[in-house]
């Protein structure tokens, strides 16, 4: 015949079993962890170890003498940078990098007698970053083809078919994980190489302001 432990009873001994729970865990050594290999799994790549997406823009001032025409541009760029591919770590820890550069015109003209300019240009990024790697210097010369809708205006462009190069530098601040922001300046030059005459070209300098991704 099966028996049942009173009531009271049971709940004396479920007491007794929970307190020898609460003392052993209580007792029992807190686990150690490495923290040094948890720091070094979670620490995030240096910028220049990663793919980064540059959205920018700005304004151009014409500043040569090839045409009469005050030329005001409004460039937008759409660039990809690869990871650095050359570089080097100076003895304050600072790093100067070199990357690749691909990047995407598209040209406002503001003031002149073309309406805008679709392009493509190519250039090595030079960047150095500070130790800390939360800002950097910048600099790249490069250069590419596109399009310009050319009026056939004494002073304007004589072609559609047009080549660009340009020198640009400025500074980049990294504001969270994956993004940064960054102002410069650049000197861009657009001509058709002497494929019309007259072939007056652009050359203009003005300012650039972006803002990127890690990819």
């Amino acid at each position: 015949m099966r028996t049942h432990m009173p009531y009271p009873t049971t709940l004396a001994t479920l007491g007794i079993l929970l307190s020898a729970a609460a003392l052993v865990a209580e007792t029992a050594p807190e686990p150690r962890w490495n923290t040094h290999a948890l720091v070094a799994e979670t620490a995030p790549e240096p910028h220049w170890n990663t793919h980064a997406l540059d959205a920018e823009t700005g304004l151009l001032w014409q500043i040569g003498t090839g045409t009469p025409i005050s030329y005001r541009l409004v460039p937008t760029e759409l660039s990809w940078r690869s990871k650095a591919f050359l570089g080097r770590e100076l003895a304050d820890g600072s790093r100067i990098v070199v990357r690749h550069r691909l990047t995407l015109i598209g040209t406002w003209v503001q003031n002149g007698p073309e309406s805008h300019y679709i392009g493509f240009s190519g250039s090595p990024s030079i960047e150095w970053w500070d130790r800390t790697s939360t800002w950097s210097l910048f600099t790249g010369v490069g250069g590419g083809l596109g399009f310009i809708d050319s009026r056939g205006i004494t002073g304007g462009q004589g072609q559609d078919f047009t080549l660009n190069w340009f020198i640009r530098g400025g500074v980049e601040r990294v504001i969270s994980k994956n993004t940064r922001v960054s102002a410069g300046f650049m000197y861009q030059h657009m001509s058709n190489a002497g494929m019309s005459d007259p072939n007056p070209g652009i050359d203009s300098l003005g300012f650039m302001i972006g803002y990127g991704w890690s990819l």
